[in-house]
């Protein structure tokens, strides 16, 4: 067991260094952080932003003296913004995810890999940590700008709410990031690994919209598949227990369909 997890960190590491040497990578970042930051300001005070539209509400209620329901702000802004980098997501991680193995494959090193000692599950372990823990770093600075936000929310809000959006976030990204690993794990185009991804992302983040469209049984399983219909569970402030499995479902699944699709190219080299 202590031979796994000594290289499942060999592997993280290893993953981990190439993206923080990556000038793709950097560029990847900072588009992410420019199109989020657009993103925080318009969700703000934006056309239609919340704050502008508090104050619309306001002074309707004074000119035509009707009441005004309360409006809770900070929950509001979380929910919003979160929802919208979700479909960021759709974007950022299938780039990331590409060259996971569709890189080892052009450089030749993914048959040292599947011939060497290291287990294919600890491979694709470290590598799916490795890029996770880029992604996280990535959304670090954007705590900071939500922080600020709803620092000055009267009464304050409880952290129990971002806490849970921002785990939502997490789980969907290590979804997507595993299943996207298996894709690159197929071939040796990073484009049509992220092109590939992409097309099973948004399948599986409309999937609930099509489930509706069914109906019966079938309809209702396929509705319990979405991505998209659970992360909402989340970024609402519910922790979800059946939101959790699924995530992890997926996240092993990819883990296992990568694993075996490097066990194909090892016996075809055999």
């Amino acid at each position: 067991m202590g031979i796994v997890i000594a290289n499942i960190i060999a592997i993280y590491r290893r993953e981990l260094q190439s993206y923080f040497v990556s000038p793709l990578a950097y560029g990847i970042a900072g588009i992410f952080w420019f199109i989020s930051g657009l993103f925080l300001v318009m969700i703000l005070i934006g056309p239609g932003g919340i704050l502008p539209t508090i104050a619309t509400y306001d002074v309707q209620g004074q000119q035509f003296g009707i009441p005004i329901p309360p409006i809770d702000v900070p929950y509001e802004f979380i929910r919003a913004f979160l929802d919208r980098i979700s479909w960021l997501l759709l974007f950022i991680l299938p780039i990331l995810s590409m060259g996971l193995y569709a890189d080892e494959r052009k450089r030749g090193t993914l048959e040292l890999l599947a011939t060497s000692p290291i287990t294919n599950w600890a491979v694709a372990v470290g590598k799916l940590l490795g890029v996770l823990t880029f992604f996280i770093t990535m959304i670090l600075p954007l705590l900071g700008f939500e922080a600020l936000a709803i620092s000055e929310s009267n009464p304050p809000m409880s952290p129990i709410i971002p806490i849970i959006g921002h785990l939502g976030l997490i789980l969907l990204a290590a979804a997507i990031l595993s299943l996207g690993m298996f894709v690159s794990s197929l071939t040796d185009s990073t484009l049509l690994s992220a092109v590939l991804t992409f097309a099973v992302i948004i399948f599986l983040l409309l999937i609930d919209s099509i489930a509706k469209a069914i109906p019966g049984p079938i309809g209702q399983a396929l509705g319990h598949l979405s991505l998209l219909k659970h992360y909402n569970t989340f970024i609402q402030g519910v922790f979800d227990t059946s939101g959790l499995i699924l995530f992890a479902s997926y996240i092993i699944l990819g883990i296992f369909l990568t694993a075996q699709s490097i066990d194909a190219l090892r016996f075809q080299r055999q």
